[in-house]
């Protein structure tokens, strides 16, 4: 069985082996004279320990440093520190506390406590770990149940649609293209962090859930709607919002918003007419204005019982006519960037 690391770091050589000597039949015991030779070994990963051992009074680099610089960086923030000193107490057992250290152990040694103390450390450390990694499997089921229960919804209202059910994976995939390229592309000025574009793509499903409230005949008519039966079909995108306000709970506010903003607001218009707000231009959400393209393409080249495929080469040419009337001209822009992606996923996703 592989021995953990123990790194032990002080000015005194005598220190360092009287430690090793004590240490070396349960661990593998590394050694540094300075603060500066640690830190140097720790973040050029020349050695990655289980524990360090650490003195508080030393040269060029005190211990204090030593242990907040190892808190600052994220690889070695959660390694115990205990500190090894023969310094008055008062002052630095305080300061040292406050910056994170585990434990103090005096000068001169006792074996022992020694031995005891680095063991009480490390189960802790073991047992904490063990605790997160709990935690975060349970958050990951939670996430995917939670994934497979909105799209199991979002699939139940294509279907009521009577679409076939690809359209949630289409809209998804193609919204997941047009994120991908503004992030790679600064000089459309669209950049989005990471976790919003996996947000995002996740709100994507949801987006048409208000059509649950709109009477079937209504919804499943095969011809043209009346005025009157296209305003109760537009009242499906703010029915939707307040859906998603009881359904989702405050537990990730970010997924909340971007649902609500990709439910209450797809059918918007960069120019301002659109509904059900009527916002225009940047006021309009990021990702609703990118689920407009999307939703729009995906409606023209797929069939609908009211109406044939358009091609690809007809919808693009609509979405660029539509530029900086109902779309985001730098969207579009955008969009025609990607429109081979688009129609070689649509293809695919039939």
């Amino acid at each position: 069985m592989k021995k953990e690391v123990i790194l032990v770091v002080d000015d005194m050589e005598i220190n360092r082996d009287i430690l090793e000597s004590i240490l070396e039949s349960e661990y593998t015991v590394v050694q540094a004279a300075s603060g500066v030779e640690a830190i140097n070994m720790i973040f050029s990963a020349a050695v990655m320990p289980s524990l360090v051992l650490l003195d508080i009074m030393m040269p060029e680099m005190d211990g204090l440093t030593v242990l907040a610089k190892m808190k600052e960086n994220p690889l070695t923030a959660r390694i115990p520190v205990i500190f090894i000193t023969a310094a008055d107490p008062d002052n630095t057992e305080t300061r040292g506390l406050s910056l994170g250290a585990a434990d103090y152990i005096a000068k001169p040694f006792n074996a022992s406590v020694v031995k005891i103390r680095i063991a009480n450390q490390l189960t802790i450390q073991k047992y904490q770990a063990h605790l997160e990694e709990l935690v975060d499997q349970k958050v990951a089921e939670l996430v995917r149940s939670k994934d497979k229960m909105l799209n199991n919804m979002a699939n139940v209202i294509e279907y009521r649609n009577l679409e076939s059910g690809q359209h949630v994976k289409r809209t998804s995939g193609m919204t997941r293209i047009l994120l991908d390229f503004l992030r790679n592309h600064s000089e459309y000025g669209r950049n989005v962090p990471p976790r919003d574009e996996d947000i995002i793509v996740k709100s994507v499903p949801l987006h048409d859930i208000g059509k649950i409230a709109i009477p079937d005949n209504i919804l499943l008519k095969p011809g043209a709607l009346t005025k009157e039966e296209f305003e109760v079909i537009k009242t499906h995108s703010a029915i939707g919002s307040e859906i998603i306000d009881t359904m989702l709970d405050e537990e990730d506010p970010s997924f909340r918003k971007h649902c609500r903003d990709i439910c209450r607001h797809h059918h918007e218009r960069w120019d301002g007419r659109g509904y059900p707000d009527g916002l225009s231009g940047e006021e309009i959400p990021l990702s609703a204005r990118i689920l407009a393209i999307v939703d729009v393409y995906d409606a023209l080249v797929s069939p609908r019982i009211y109406k044939l495929p358009f091609s690809h080469e007809d919808a693009v040419k609509i979405i660029t006519e539509s530029s900086a009337t109902q779309f985001d001209p730098q969207l579009v822009k955008a969009f025609l960037e990607v429109q081979d992606q688009f129609e070689s996923f649509d293809r695919v996703n039939v």
